[in-house]
């Protein structure tokens, strides 16, 4: 079963990603694939037409394509557009690899529901926290300012009113033991589906 785990920016993915880890399921991500596809020759190729600035010597230069894509929505669109087919192609074979041994893997998905591919998961799961945590947490975590927080969240779906009914929320807004414990609620129940 491949589950998505996916919330904004400084929601507690990667507390979630580390409880799964650490109770032996096979977790990846897809910040991670883009990361390497970005510092690799197949993203200066794939992102040189579009962003010739940002590409020097046959590699990208990360910090000239986040000046520009974190503070325009379109050029944001048009770097996700550009990279996400290869990113899910990826992140798909691994957890279809994974799959084999097994029976939940799980993916951390940021831009799920603004890729719309919500639907090729078994299941989803959405981390919510207040946005003042959020923001905190993400300029703390990344050493940026809020301001730059607030710009990345402006970017994202709002996750405060969407309806996520379909799928699985998980609040993140006590303590960091209570929400590990959720974490572990959520994959006894699903465990205990089968």
């Amino acid at each position: 079963m491949k589950i998505a785990i996916t919330g904004g920016i400084g929601s507690g993915k990667t507390l979630a990603i580390e409880q799964l880890k650490s109770m032996g399921y096979p977790v990846f991500s897809a910040d991670e694939i883009s990361r390497n596809l970005v510092n690799g020759p197949k993203g200066a190729e794939i992102l040189s037409p579009l962003f010739p600035h940002a590409v020097k010597n046959g590699k990208v230069d990360r910090k000239a394509l986040a000046a520009t894509v974190f503070t325009d929505e379109a050029e944001l669109k048009k770097l996700n557009a550009a990279l996400h087919p290869a990113i899910m192609q990826d992140l798909y074979g691994q957890m279809n690899e994974a799959e084999k041994v097994c029976p939940l893997v799980f993916a951390e998905v940021p831009l799920l529901f603004e890729s719309q591919t919500e639907k090729d998961f078994d299941r989803v799961w959405v981390i919510m926290r207040g946005e003042e945590d959020r923001v905190n947490s993400a300029a703390q975590r990344d050493g940026t300012t809020q301001e730059e927080v607030r710009l990345r969240i402006k970017n994202q779906i709002d996750y405060s009113n969407t309806d996520f009914s379909a799928h699985t929320v998980i609040v993140n807004g006590e303590t960091k033991e209570k929400f590990l414990c959720r974490i572990q609620e959520e994959v006894a129940k699903i465990l205990n589906s089968f």
